[in-house]
C-alpha cells in the first residue's frame, strides 16, 4: 500500500486515536527510523506527515510530537559517532547555544500566538493548520533538493586543513534553524550540516556526527516548550519513538549493502513527491 493512500484514510482526530491509526502510526515510526539509519538522516521530514496523515493528529500536536521523536532518535544516532570521535563539540556549542533559544521560544511563544484563522479572503480561509503544514511542504522541496543534488562525501569541503570558524554567521544560522524547527518540528539537518561544511569548515563525517549532536538536543529543548501548551500523549509517544529507534537500528544494519549517494538522492526524489502531494491536498483537494 503506497505512503499516498495510507494518508488518506486519517485526518486530524485529536481526541483518542483509534486503533488502526495507532498501528498504522507505528508502522510508519519504522520507516522513519529506517530511513534514518539507512541514509543517516531526512527521516525526521516523514515524521509530522505521517503523524498528520497517518494517525490523524492535528498539525501543531504533530510538530510537538515531532521534535521529541527527532531529537530521541538523533540523540541516538549520534552515539556511533561519539565512539569514532567524529564529533566537533566546540561548534556544536557555538552552533546550538543560540539555536537552543530560539527553538524554545518559537515552541513556548510565537507557535502559541498564531491566530487560528490566519487570513482571510472570500471563500478561502487560511488556517493556523493548513499555514503550517504548507510551510512545511516548502522546507519539504528544499530538503528533497538538497539530498538529490548530493555528492559523494569525499568530495566536499573540509576534508583537511585547520578549522576555521566563522563565529557570526554560525550563531546566525543557528538561530535561523532553531527558529525553523520549532515552526515544523524537523531537525533541519540539510540546512546545519552545509553550514558546519561551509563555515567551520569542518570534514563531512564529522559535520554528520556534531549535526546529529545538535539537532538532538534543540529538538529535546524546543519540545520542553510544548509542555503545558500542549495535550501530550505520553505513552502514544513513548512507544512511536521506541519504535522508530528500533527502525534506526535495522536501516544501520541494511545500509552496509547499499550506496549512501544513491538511497539518499532516491529518497530525495520520494521527499519531493510527498511535498507536492501535501501541496495538492491542503490547497486543492478539500
Amino acid at each position: 500500500m503506497s505512503l499516498c493512500v495510507i494518508c488518506s484514510m486519517a485526518r486530524f482526530v485529536p481526541a483518542k486515536l483509534s486503533r488502526m491509526n495507532e498501528v498504522l502510526g507505528y508502522i510508519s515510526a519504522i520507516v522513519i527510523g529506517f530511513t534514518l539509519g539507512l541514509i543517516g538522516g531526512g527521516g525526521s521530514i516523514l515524521t509530522v506527515p505521517a503523524l498528520v496523515y497517518i494517525v490523524g493528529i492535528s498539525p501543531v500536536l504533530s510538530t510537538a510530537y515531532s521534535l521529541f521523536i527527532v531529537g530521541a532518535s538523533a540523540l541516538v544516532g549520534s552515539f556511533s559517532y561519539m565512539k569514532k570521535e567524529l564529533l566537533h563539540y566546540r561548534t556544536a556549542i557555538v552552533f546550538a547555544i543560540p539555536s537552543f533559544v530560539a527553538v524554545f521560544a518559537t515552541r513556548k511563544f510565537i507557535v502559541p500566538a498564531i491566530p487560528t484563522v490566519v487570513f482571510t479572503s472570500g471563500s478561502f480561509t487560511l488556517t493556523k493548520d493548513l499555514t503550517i503544514m504548507v510551510f512545511f511542504a516548502v522546507i519539504m522541496l528544499l530538503a528533497s533538493f538538497s539530498m538529490i543534488r548530493s555528492k559523494n562525501e569525499g568530495t566536499r569541503h573540509g576534508a583537511g586543513g585547520k578549522l576555521k570558524f566563522n563565529y557570526p554567521m554560525i550563531m546566525l544560522e543557528g538561530i535561523g534553524v532553531g527558529v525553523l524547527t520549532g515552526l515544523v518540528g524537523a531537525g533541519g539537518g540539510f540546512l546545519i550540516i552545509p553550514a558546519l561544511v561551509l563555515l567551520a569548515r569542518l570534514p563531512m563525517k564529522m559535520a554528520v556526527g556534531t549535526s546529529l549532536l545538535i539537532i538532538a538536543a534543540k529538538s529535546l529543548i524546543g519540545f520542553t516548550g510544548d509542555i503545558g501548551n500542549q495535550p501530550i500523549d505520553w505513552q502514544f509517544l513513548g512507544i512511536f519513538t521506541t519504535v522508530a529507534m528500533g527502525g534506526i537500528i535495522l536501516g544501520s544494519f541494511v545500509s552496509k549493502y547499499f550506496s549512501p549517494l544513491k538511497l539518499k538522492q532516491g529518497f530525495g526524489w520520494f521527499v519531493m513527491i510527498m511535498a507536492v502531494y501535501i501541496l495538492g491536498k491542503e490547497l486543492l483537494i478539500k
